[in-house]
């Protein structure tokens, strides 16, 4: 059982990693789509036959939910998450791994949930034709919400991993040091 929870851990860790490290870059797609919105507004009214473009606000924030999503488990996987550090930061890495293994259940049924959610909704969106946006530009729903359900997925997958890396720490084993990004050079550890 230990042999499969660290391969589970090795191989999420390292697909999330992957994955998070290409999403970081989105934040410049996000600034493009932006940049372009304020030239085609102030160059229209500037008297610049540059109509601006109806498109740029729900795709920035379309490319902000891709972003966030995306990133998600990243961010789990890199301790990057909020915690009240009143009690947590003088804990031994034990009793982290107690605490920490039992509240990273609680995010698991709240995925759980929610990935549930996102797949009705996106069902929903294929039932009808293709669910479409009320704005003026009225792109088609499916895609953000595919790109959701898959987030939620893998934020799914790595919180199992942490639960695992809980265990495995309670166990004994050495699965490197919590928020730390295991691919630095000089980082130790089993989640590489």
């Amino acid at each position: 059982m230990t042999g499969l929870m660290l391969t589970y851990v090795k191989r999420v860790d390292r697909m999330n990693r992957w994955i998070g490290r290409i999403v970081m870059y989105g934040i410049f797609a996000m600034m493009a789509i932006l940049l372009w919105s304020t030239f085609t507004k102030v160059g229209s009214d500037l008297g610049v036959q540059i109509n601006p473009s109806l498109w740029t606000l729900e795709m920035a924030q379309f490319a902000m939910v891709a972003y966030f999503i995306l990133g998600g488990p990243y961010s789990i996987q890199m301790g990057s998450n909020v915690r009240m550090d009143l009690l947590y930061g003088e804990w031994s890495e034990r009793r982290k791994a107690q605490v920490d293994a039992i509240t990273v259940l609680f995010l698991i049924v709240y995925l759980v949930f929610l990935l549930w959610g996102g797949w009705d909704s996106l069902m929903y969106s294929f039932k009808y034709g293709g669910e479409r946006s009320s704005s003026a530009w009225r792109p088609y729903m499916w895609p953000i919400k595919t790109i959701m359900v898959i987030g939620i997925f893998l934020m799914l997958l790595q919180a199992t991993s942490e639960f695992f890396k809980d265990i495995l720490r309670l166990k004994g084993h050495d699965v490197g040091p919590k928020d730390v990004d295991q691919s630095a050079p000089g980082a130790s550890g089993t989640s590489a």
